[in-house]
């Protein structure tokens, strides 16, 4: 009697090898923060009791993956991939080379684009929680500042995106598809 493999793919082919790289908590913050920052985005003036419903989310999922990225396992952490900037520098003139190495975990722009859009974020946060505070009430610098930092962050994510489609081209990989799944392709 022959046994089959459910490992060969269509054709004979073998399937690449995947690892694991992002874990639950990444993949859950990242697609809820999509989330939250669109109905935020999107109900803006409109809708204040939504905005700031969505508002207050932000900030906490911010805050879990502030813990996260000092606790959490070894790819969501800060020290894996938070790179100084003459190596963030080199990885960029690479990328525009069509060279630049694969990374299982964030490349270095993206560990920079993750720095920058937390930051944004929590000061979207900021601006929008002292606006409804006594002492800021009423202020237009403050909700000046709170519509800058998060037409910012919509600049911030359509380079991201642009930067994770360039990098799934240059790679020939899906990340869109392993920030769903957790799972990359093992190192060539």
């Amino acid at each position: 009697m022959r046994t089959v493999s459910n490992t060969i793919g269509a054709g004979g082919a073998m399937p690449p090898a995947t690892v694991k790289v992002w874990d639950p908590f990444v993949r859950i913050f990242h697609w809820s923060l999509v989330a939250c920052f669109v109905i935020a985005y999107a109900t803006g003036d409109e809708i204040e009791r939504v905005h700031i419903a969505a508002g207050y989310a932000i900030g906490g999922l911010l805050a879990a993956r502030i813990v996260w990225g000092f606790v959490g396992p070894r790819h969501a952490r800060f020290s894996n991939f938070v790179r100084p900037p003459r190596e963030v520098l080199a990885y960029l003139r690479d990328v525009a080379l069509r060279r630049a190495p694969r990374y299982i975990g964030h490349n270095p722009a993206g560990g920079v684009m993750i720095i920058a859009l937390l930051a944004a974020l929590a000061g979207t946060c900021a601006t929008g929680y002292m606006m409804i505070t006594d002492a800021y009430w009423g202020s237009k610098l403050i909700e000046h500042v709170h519509e800058f930092l998060a037409n910012l962050t919509i600049g911030l994510v359509v380079a991201h995106v642009l930067g994770v489609l360039i990098a799934s081209f240059e790679h020939r990989e899906n990340l869109v598809a392993s920030m769903v799944s957790g799972r990359k392709r093992a190192a060539d």
